[in-house]
């Protein structure tokens, strides 16, 4: 396959970005998208030109480290991450633009590298439990609803990639924030600080710079674990019942 690619590059998070082109034979419709930047990089390498950073790690869908926007769409639209998307669903000759998360609250640190630390600190204003020291409980000696557990298992499913906030218009990582408050509000062990969390984890989203949710629903829509938007209803109604009740259950 042959491949016109372009390309954002950016120095750094105080240089203006831009657009770059590059031609790219020899692509294999086996690889993966990252396995296709890295052989542009081994080209890039042998030119004495600087290769392109991006983020990667797992390259497994298991991660999320490796998301970039790809022809205007947060992992390329194909319902998975970016690693796990390969070069047939591209054609031979095709045009492809690569750009990162453009979003205020995850500033660029060179090309298609974000700093997603803000996530980060969401989870750390309120994505934990109280829990007794010592020993281990048995597994089954809370026992939860299956309907409530399920909802647990589904919102905790979220690798923290951050396509929701690339997709949405307003940048709001509120579907990221639901997930991480609903996965713990549904589970018996996450009532202590149920009502406190989501004060606090709204409030550290708000701070770190995300914008509102205006439920346009391009966040679901992306997101490779399917999210369902209704985790966001289930954030709303902690919110406002927040209100009424002390910062426990």
């Amino acid at each position: 396959m042959k491949l016109k690619l372009r390309i954002w590059r950016q120095t750094g998070p105080d240089a203006a970005g831009r657009m770059v082109e590059y031609d790219l034979d020899g692509v294999s419709e086996d690889m993966s998208f990252l396995e296709m930047l890295d052989l542009l990089n081994e080209n890039l390498t042998e030119r004495n030109e600087e290769p392109v950073a991006f983020d990667h790690d797992c390259r497994e869908g298991i991660c999320g480290m490796c998301g970039v926007v790809i022809n205007g769409i947060a992992h390329g639209g194909s319902a998975t991450t970016t690693c796990q998307l390969h070069m047939r669903s591209f054609s031979d000759g095709a045009t492809i633009d690569i750009e990162p998360w453009h979003a205020g609250a995850f500033p660029v640190i060179k090309d298609l590298a974000v700093d997603r630390g803000a996530l980060d600190r969401i989870i750390a204003a309120g994505g934990f439990i109280s829990s007794n020291t010592g020993s281990a409980p048995d597994a089954h000696a809370t026992p939860a609803p299956k309907r409530e557990a399920d909802k647990a298992f589904d919102n905790a499913t979220c690798i923290g990639c951050g396509a929701c906030v690339a997709a949405c218009p307003n940048s709001s990582a509120m579907l990221f924030t639901a997930a991480k408050i609903t996965h713990l509000a549904m589970l018996p062990q996450g009532q202590p600080e149920r009502y406190r969390r989501v004060k606090s984890m709204v409030a550290q989203h708000d701070e770190e710079g995300f914008g509102n949710c205006t439920n346009i629903g391009e966040c679901a829509a992306v997101c490779p674990k399917g999210i369902p938007l209704e985790s966001i209803a289930q954030l709303n109604r902690d919110m406002i019942a927040s209100l009424f009740k002390g910062d426990g259950k």
